[in-house]
């Protein structure tokens, strides 16, 4: 416990009004001394502002020596004070800002009228708080608010602002734009991911150097994202100026950055918007550009804003939204498209296709979603979901035959999956849950996926083999493989693309192709199968040909699961193409 003390001072409550201690005699000045900030009082007579009583603090900020230069700072205050007096308010307040030694000064005024004493020019008290201290945090936490930490350059709500502070303080010419130039810095994840996250902020840093090295006067850089950065450029000139800064960026661009040991060549996506005119919402300039660069990053070219695209990239959004949606409820199906042996007329399998049917998108077509699924990460849990949908959609039709069927049914691999996903351990899953065998679940991958990162794609397929599954290179033909590439992997099927199939009877070129292709799988021991075969006559040609494999509205367009059993079961050992 503590002591208590045994003797404590005698604190008195503050008097009431009633019991206020009479008037002491003391001189204004003192009053004014005992305040710890500049003050002042004045009278104001006949338009006339005169100097009554001022402290020490007042004389140090602000001079009361009427002939003193009239610099701005030193007559604001006046002309601030005498504006309130007219203003006919007994109270008002204002902010002052004079230039200090250290800087700009920042005080908090008020200005109030006093009693008025008979026969006695009217007084007023003027103070003045000094909140230059205040006004500089705020500026620290507003800096902190509006920029990138890590490039010091503006973010993408200092980013908004500069360009508010540029239309409305910049000289513009008649007819002049402003144009946003918007660049994502390609495969930034795969620095991330191999050399660490140092490795990529440093990688940023160098990048956000040399982007502002590439900027005229007026521009302005941002850092708008992970690894997303815009410009803000004044155009006198149009798109003429615009693919001019676009040409210095890459220029800027072009050397190596060194990291640790290595030299990284940075590749980047650029899109570009202009503005219709100066009062044009930059918001939605920026919005454009942003749309330009997600098609650059598919194209692989510049790409400038046209009209349409921000609408097509708010159909992308709401693709992605309802795909999300749908893959969580159960929303999308598999079709189911035969393939034929064209020597036997008997079905082989079946290649399984995605198909979605939105509530408020209509009929999506594949093309559309996979693009999006790709584009936002989606596509590994669709990958997913149709690799175990198809293992199981055999199983089924195990069940109803009573017996193994002897058809098996082609899943199609993404690039992107490839990369990010744990394919074999996927299909190992499948075939363990559906009790079905590897030899029935063909694996379908483009060439492109292969030359991406052929290291990891041979892994890959080597894995695949060990569950004994097929492996089909679709679109063959199309892509950059080699014969090397073909030899050493573990493919079984070359899928001949459809562009060359069609026309092939009308076009001489491309049976020529169709005819390599058959007699380099020969050589090597390989399977054709030719996609896109439409009519009669040309699985006639395929067929004396010597192609093993075929499918196409000739035969069946892709079905549900239930009518392609039926359709297995009607053609079961029909054996006329």
């Amino acid at each position: 416990m503590r002591d208590r003390p045994d003797i404590t001072p005698k604190v008195e409550l503050l008097p009431g009004v009633d019991d206020a201690h009479p008037f002491h005699m003391i001189s204004m000045t003192e009053w004014l001394g005992a305040l710890p900030h500049p003050a002042s009082t004045f009278s104001f007579q006949d338009n006339v502002l005169k100097v009554v009583a001022v402290n020490g603090w007042f004389r140090k900020y602000f001079s009361p020596d009427a002939s003193e230069p009239a610099r701005p700072q030193a007559t604001e205050w006046r002309r601030r004070i005498v504006e309130s007096i007219l203003s006919g308010r007994d109270s008002d307040s204002f902010e002052l800002r004079r230039e200090g030694t250290l800087g700009p000064e920042y005080f908090y005024c008020t200005i109030g009228r006093l009693p008025e004493l008979e026969g006695q020019p009217n007084l007023f008290l003027f103070t003045a708080l000094d909140r230059t201290s205040d006004r500089s945090i705020v500026k620290n936490l507003r800096r902190e608010l509006l920029s990138d930490g890590l490039t010091a350059l503006p973010n993408r709500t200092g980013f908004g602002e500069e360009i508010e502070d540029r239309l409305a303080n910049m000289s513009w010419p008649e007819n002049a734009q402003f144009g946003i130039i918007a660049i994502d810095l390609s495969r930034f994840s795969r620095v991330n991911e191999s050399l660490g996250p140092m490795a990529g902020d440093e990688l940023l840093i160098t990048v956000a150097k040399r982007l502002k090295s590439s900027l005229r006067q007026g521009d302005v850089l941002s850092r708008i994202g992970g690894n997303d950065f815009a410009i803000f450029a004044k155009l006198n000139n149009g798109l003429s100026d615009a693919l001019h800064i676009v040409q210095r960026i890459r220029d800027a661009l072009n050397y190596p950055i060194r990291l640790s040991d290595l030299q990284i060549r940075v590749d980047c996506a650029i899109g570009c918007a202009l503005s219709a005119s100066l009062t044009e919402d930059p918001e939605d300039v920026v919005r454009k550009a942003q749309a330009a660069v997600k098609i650059a990053k598919r194209s692989g070219k510049v790409e400038i804003y046209r009209n349409g695209v921000l609408k097509e990239a708010q159909r992308r959004f709401s693709v992605e939204s309802r795909l999300r949606d749908a893959l969580a409820q159960g929303g999308l199906t598999l079709a189911y498209q035969p393939l034929i042996h064209l020597q036997t007329g008997e079905i082989t399998g079946f290649e399984a296709l995605a198909r979605w049917n939105d509530e408020e998108l209509g009929d999506v077509s594949p093309a559309e979603f996979i693009a999006v699924a790709e584009e936002s990460g989606l596509i590994t849990p669709l990958g997913r979901w149709a690799a175990y949908e198809a293992a199981q959609a055999l199983s089924r039709w195990d069940a109803k035959f009573g017996q193994p069927l002897p058809v098996g049914v082609n899943v199609n691999l993404s690039p992107i999956q490839m990369t990010r996903d744990d394919v074999a351990s996927m299909f190992e899953e499948a075939l363990r849950y559906s009790g079905i065998t590897g030899n029935r679940l063909t694996a379908e991958l483009t060439e492109s996926a292969i030359v991406a990162d052929p290291e990891k794609a041979r892994k890959l397929l080597f894995a695949l083999k060990d569950l004994q599954m097929p492996i089909a290179m679709d679109d063959f033909g199309t892509g950059y493989s080699n014969l090397a590439s073909l030899h050493s992997l573990p493919i079984d099927i070359l899928k001949i693309d459809r562009s060359f199939v069609t026309n092939m009877l009308d076009d001489r070129d491309k049976e020529v192709m169709v005819k390599t292709i058959l007699s380099l799988a020969e050589s090597l021991g390989l399977h054709v199968t030719a996609e896109g075969i439409e009519t009669q006559q040309l699985a006639h040609a395929l067929q004396n040909l010597g192609c093993w494999q075929g499918q196409g509205y000739y035969f069946a367009r892709p079905m549900a699961e239930p009518e392609a059993f039926d359709y297995w079961r009607a053609r079961w050992n029909f054996e006329t193409v």
